[in-house]
């Protein structure tokens, strides 16, 4: 096909194809699945061989969000049943950390709900990376908290976090029927903030919310531009109790070709699988990983993943291996770009990835998976009962409720029950 050989050579080149090209990507038939898939491989393992990043998120801060992101499980009036609770002390979250280094997680992402931190949020997570770094050594540490205000970006990198993520999840053309309480525009200045401190960018979309194929081109072509080193794609959980619970446009088959299409767009940057990949891909996964080179390992922030060992044994079945923590992600060219100021990983050989960049949340929170929708405001402000520095609050919630009209889905993806605000151990 002459638009695959096309888009080959231009993603060898670091060139960037017209947004014609990629729309024809998502054209593409289902007969022709197969070869897109090996056409986008081909530029994936230029830049980031067989390797496979692995990224831990812990949700410092469950619920109770005032921002009304239709995705998200976390948002002001949301009916979904997850757990709720306010900040985890920094020795909780390095406990939590620490259950993802050990499944083979190269980056931690700290994610806190909300529509962004205060100054004294600051402080606090500015502990817990402190905390996290100490215990872990080599560890990358990226926060999501939702919208920054001047300084806190340069007082995160001081703190020693690595990368920022804030998604801008679809096109500026439909922002604002998704979400009223911040705009577009507001995303695109926090994500030029951590660039500004020397923080490594994360910023990427939720695909499934019912855009067309020139959103999604929209928002790619736009990530591409705003040059982040990582781009987190989630696929939308429709979580019962968000306005977008009815939500179901997604097949295996254009999950694939979406991952396809921003590879191209972004050959030489790390794009990570993240939130509804067990949802939309289910028995599929494993071709994505010729498309994407960083996943999330387990759970989200609000549902469950699939078993780390599961996640383990599908990258070493697929033929793929695990990225080590002395291996660089980026590229040379792109991470020589971050020194003084990036993710803190040596560079490796011209054709390997080193670099930084990843994370997403679940369930509506943040940080490039999402289980229902990633990095909403993510951020971290609003209280619970109880205060600010109690302990972690959690609700006991039954199956999610059976939409109007019709009885209860038998796919939708379960409540996160395990790790942080549980009783039980993280999955890892």
């Amino acid at each position: 096909m002459d638009l695959l050989n096309t888009l080959v050579d231009k993603g060898l080149r670091r060139e960037l194809p017209t947004r014609e090209e990629a729309l024809a990507v998502l054209a593409t038939s289902d007969d022709d699945l197969l070869d897109v898939v090996a056409a986008a491989g081909k530029v994936r393992r230029q830049w980031f061989g067989r390797r496979v990043k692995l990224n831990y998120l812990v949700n410092l801060k469950s619920g109770l969000c005032p921002e009304d992101c239709s995705y998200c499980s976390q948002r002001l009036g949301s009916k979904a049943g997850i757990l709720k609770y306010t900040w985890l002390k920094p020795d909780e979250a390095s406990k939590a950390a620490a259950a993802g280094v050990a499944g083979g997680a190269k980056r931690v992402c700290l994610v806190a709900s909300g529509r962004g931190p205060t100054d004294r949020d600051v402080d606090r997570v500015s502990k817990t990376i402190e905390a996290i770094k100490e215990q872990n050594e080599g560890v990358e540490v990226c926060a999501c908290l939702g919208l920054l205000s001047d300084g806190q970006a340069d007082r995160l990198r001081e703190a020693g976090a690595d990368a920022y993520n804030h998604n801008l999840n679809t096109s500026e053309e439909t922002y604002g029927a998704i979400t009223t309480t911040h705009t577009y525009a507001d995303r695109v200045e926090t994500v030029q903030q951590a660039q500004a401190a020397g923080l490594s960018a994360c910023s990427g979309l939720i695909a499934g919310m019912g855009e067309s194929d020139k959103d999604l081109v929209d928002v790619v072509f736009a990530l591409r531009d705003l040059d982040p080193d990582s781009v987190p794609v989630n696929f939308l959980i429709p979580f019962e109790g968000t306005p977008l619970a009815k939500e179901w446009n997604l097949t295996p088959q254009r999950c694939l070709r979406i991952l396809a299409m921003v590879r191209f767009v972004c050959p030489d940057v790390e794009v990570r699988l993240a939130g509804g990949r067990e949802v939309h891909l289910r028995s599929m996964q494993p071709l994505a990983l010729h498309l994407v080179n960083s996943i999330f390992l387990g759970d989200y922030l609000t549902s469950e993943g699939q078993a780390g060992q599961a996640d383990l044994d599908m990258i070493a079945d697929a033929g793929f291996e695990v990225e080590g923590a002395g291996t660089t992600t980026l590229p040379r060219h792109r991470a020589d770009a971050l020194t003084g100021g990036g993710c803190g990983s040596q560079a490796s050989a011209p054709e390997q990835a080193g670099g930084c960049g990843s994370h997403e949340a679940s369930g509506g929170g943040g940080c490039g998976s999402h289980g229902g929708g990633a990095c909403g405001p993510c951020g971290g402000h609003a209280a619970v009962a109880g205060g600010e520095e109690s302990a972690p609050v959690t609700e006991t919630v039954g199956a999610p409720a059976a939409p109007a009209g019709g009885p209860a889905r038998t796919d939708l993806v379960a409540v996160r029950r395990r790790g942080a605000g549980t009783d039980l151990a993280p999955n890892a």
